[in-house]
């Protein structure tokens, strides 16, 4: 039987490969617990929906016109990784909120959207409490589907950090 490294966050029906060396297997497992996946989620952040308000909270809207919205970010630490940039998670969760919104100014409210893909070229690494400027606007709209395309900026520099683009699917609301 195979010793297992020691982890916080291994449990203990964690299976190791034959396949993989021993060093390598506690190289990746002390590599996860030092990017936080031991630290406990805190009680009160587990209720429904928490997250889109937590992440919303971090975005102050400059401009909203049919098509387009202007916002900036705060790289705060509760959203940046352990290397001290914003995780790439939160970009992308950054990316559905803003598309989402940017949508809505020009699909109609009787439609549902539907994120069907997403595309983010991560061009820079967004150091930890550094404001970011993003903007996106609807590039083509349709019956069926809306695409949104947002730029994100470093404010104080203007240096682009993020292209994204992202699909959203046009439904009707089903009528039963």
């Amino acid at each position: 039987m195979e010793a297992k490294p020691k982890s916080v966050c291994g449990s203990a029906s964690l299976i190791i490969s034959k396949d993989v060396e021993p060093r390598h297997a506690s190289e990746t497992l002390q590599f996860v617990d030092v990017m936080g996946a031991a630290i406990p989620v805190p009680h009160t952040c587990n209720t429904h929906a928490f997250f889109n308000g937590f992440i919303r909270s971090f975005i102050k809207v400059h401009l909203i016109q049919r098509g387009r919205i202007s916002c900036s970010i705060v790289a705060k630490p509760p959203i940046c990784n352990g290397y001290g940039t914003l995780h790439g998670g939160a970009v992308a969760t950054l990316v559905e909120v803003l598309a989402t919104a940017c949508a809505r100014t020009v699909v109609a409210e009787d439609k549902e959207l539907f994120l069907g893909e997403v595309s983010i070229s991560y061009l820079s690494g967004t150091p930890e409490n550094e404001e970011v400027l993003a903007n996106a606007s609807v590039v083509k709209t349709g019956r069926n589907l809306t695409v949104v395309t947002i730029e994100f900026k470093m404010k104080k520099t203007g240096n682009l950090l993020y292209i994204t683009h992202a699909t959203l699917y046009n439904m009707p609301v089903a009528s039963l």
